[in-house]
């Protein structure tokens, strides 16, 4: 050990200083040379989407996590959706980011690492759809035989849109509306989506005829083309859409999860514009074969009916038989009624005539005076009931009326006594009852008079000449 205190100090060195952006960017610069464009597999984890479009991730495995970013020209070319979960391969370049002293890939290319990966994601949102209850039979609506109007939602351009126009052409020409969107890509499962609750937003009766199907079509592609389809947000729309949908996505093998949610599933566009419609000369066909053999089962019935009619017109009699009782009776009325018309004629003339004696001024005059008579007879007698009557009632009124006034204490106050009363209005019949201070109301023949109580002890003083007289003290 040195006798000398400063032998174990660090010795001077010619090491560079630098500042931490100069560090940061020297990294930086050493990370993008040493490594430049890059592949990585991985499974992505905690995806987000910015705002500016911009799509944020991690790149893990079983012992590391490497962030990643990819910029929104080149999320939009997807042709699927990045999710927790998937298994993808990514081309990019290695760069750091100074602001977090962290590394990344910015990604320029993003493959899923086979279709196993898809299929196992696929699989897993069925059974989460399934458990819902969305792929439930009870749900499906009809589709109807001849729908006026047939909403189509696919790609503007394309043979898919062509081949349904000519096989509805073909079959029966319909009011078709198009819904172009995007069929692939980034931004088409929300496209698609907005397009079936657009249809189902219009009003009935509108300006824009609602339709009474729709379709939605796309031709084949692979699993990734097809995954626009297997979105969560267009298997939703399907699921409330109150228009019967057909689902015609991909070739006959081809299978999305749209198919399962739809309540027709075409196995290419051109059948499912079969499905929405019958072929027109088919019908027309079987209408004039109808209405060939209603007319001949018209005709049958007719036939029936006619010989039924014979059958049970042979066991009649004949009109004549049936008629001739009634002509001979009425040719026998038609004699007597001459004869009977005379006679009735004469009964009426007869009672007439006495109607015409009694009515005479003679005896007319005798009615008058004994209906008279008898009205006096009346009057009499009813002056006479009504007198008794009056004097009956009036014997029973007077006598209760003469025993309550000889019960009432109005008689005993005529005869100099005074009722006590208490403010509330109730009598007082002992002294004791009464204190110094209580109201008391005095009631004599002529009225009432109110005092105050007093207990007996205060003494009269003499009033003095400025004083002004005070009631007196009855107690």
């Amino acid at each position: 050990m040195s006798d000398y205190p400063f032998d174990n100090e660090p010795k001077a060195s010619n090491t560079p200083e630098y500042s931490v952006t100069e560090i940061s960017l020297a990294l930086k610069r050493t990370v993008e040379d040493q490594f430049g464009y890059v592949k990585i597999r991985g499974e992505i984890s905690g995806c987000k989407r910015a705002a500016s479009g911009h799509v944020y991730l991690a790149l893990k495995d079983d012992k590391s996590v490497l962030d990643g970013v990819m910029w929104k020209g080149v999320a939009g070319r997807l042709t699927f959706r990045p999710e927790d979960g998937l298994e993808v391969v990514v081309t990019g370049k290695l760069t750091t980011y100074p602001g977090r002293s962290k590394y990344q890939i910015v990604i320029d290319k993003m493959e899923v690492a086979g279709e196993g990966a898809l299929m196992a994601l696929l699989e897993k949102r069925k059974k989460e759809l399934a458990a819902e209850g969305l792929f439930d039979a009870d749900k499906k609506l009809n589709i109807p035989y001849l729908p006026s109007v047939i909403g189509v939602v696919t790609s503007p351009t394309g043979s898919v849109i062509r081949d349904i126009l000519h096989r509805l052409s073909d079959r029966f020409p319909r009011h078709v509306l198009v819904w172009p969107v995007l069929v692939q890509g980034e931004g088409a499962a929300k496209q698609i989506a907005d397009a079936i609750d657009g249809f189902n937003n219009l009003e009935e009766g509108g300006a824009i005829p609602r339709p009474d199907v729709l379709i939605v079509a796309r031709g084949g592609g692979s699993l990734e083309d097809l995954w626009c389809f297997n979105e969560e947000e267009v298997i939703r729309a399907v699921a409330r859409s109150k228009i019967p949908l057909i689902s015609a996505v991909g070739h006959e093998t081809d299978t999305t999860l749209i198919d399962y949610v739809s309540d027709f599933r075409s196995p290419t566009p051109t059948a499912a514009a079969e499905r929405a419609v019958p072929v027109r000369d088919d019908l027309v066909y079987t209408v004039k074969d109808l209405d060939i053999r209603l007319e001949k089962a018209t005709r049958r019935y007719l036939n029936n009916l006619e010989q039924q009619v014979q059958g049970l017109g042979r066991g009649l009699p004949k009109p004549v038989d049936l008629l001739s009782l009634s002509a001979q009776r009425l040719d026998e009325l038609s004699e007597r009624l001459p004869r009977a018309l005379r006679n009735g004629v004469e009964r009426q003339a007869m009672k007439l005539d006495a109607m015409a004696r009694s009515l005479r001024p003679e005896t007319l005059k005798a009615d008058i005076r004994r209906a008279r008579e008898k009205v006096v007879l009346l009057e009499d007698r009813m002056k006479r009931a009504t007198g008794n009557i009056t004097a009956q009632k009036r014997s029973e009124f007077e006598s209760p009326a003469r025993l309550l006034e000889s019960l009432s204490y109005h008689s005993v106050l005529e005869r100099g006594f005074a009722v006590i009363r208490r403010k509330d209005g109730k009598t007082i019949s002992e002294s004791k009852s009464v204190k110094g201070g209580d109201h008391l109301g005095i009631e004599f023949r002529d009225g009432m008079v109110q005092v105050l109580a007093t207990d007996g002890k205060n003494k009269t003083k003499p009033k003095k000449k400025s004083e002004s007289p005070k009631q007196g003290q009855l107690l």
